[in-house]
């Protein structure tokens, strides 16, 4: 019985990380989810990081840090921190530019920008609304 409940955590682990995009073991590329708020994509230091939902986040400043432990849900990036756009139009988990953001109805949503590609302006110039609405409905498909 031990080692059924051992393998459950450990297969509990990697889905439930599968959902992050933490190509480089943290959330956003290491950038403060909190910054994007004040309209600024700070990198994060790596001496002010936490971990919520086992994903870590780094920030620019203890008082970002203080802020994001309050209300952690408020800050995390919409669709795991994947791009916003590709998730909406392909639903495809797509690397993301940290730069490339917009925050939308009190919500973050990263972009990949990149090659002459900036996805975030595609997602204004598509109707961000519907893409939003179709994002939604692949987040939950992919996270079955």
């Amino acid at each position: 019985m031990k080692h059924v409940f051992i393998f459950f955590l450990f297969f509990s682990s990697i889905v439930f990380s599968q959902e992050y995009n933490t190509k480089n073991g943290v959330i956003a590329k290491g950038y403060d989810v909190v910054s994007y708020f004040n309209n600024k994509a700070e990198k994060g230091n790596k001496k002010l990081t936490t971990k919520y939902n086992n994903v870590s986040f780094r920030f620019s400043s203890k008082e970002n840090l203080a802020t994001f432990l309050i209300n952690p849900q408020k800050y995390n990036p919409q669709y795991g921190g994947y791009c916003a756009y590709a998730i909406g139009k392909t639903g495809e988990k797509v690397d993301i530019d940290p730069k490339t953001f917009e925050i939308r109805d009190g919500k973050l949503y990263l972009f990949y920008n990149s090659w002459g590609t900036n996805t975030l302006k595609m997602w204004l110039k598509e109707n961000p609304e519907e893409l939003k609405k179709q994002a939604d409905t692949n987040w939950k498909k992919l996270n079955r």
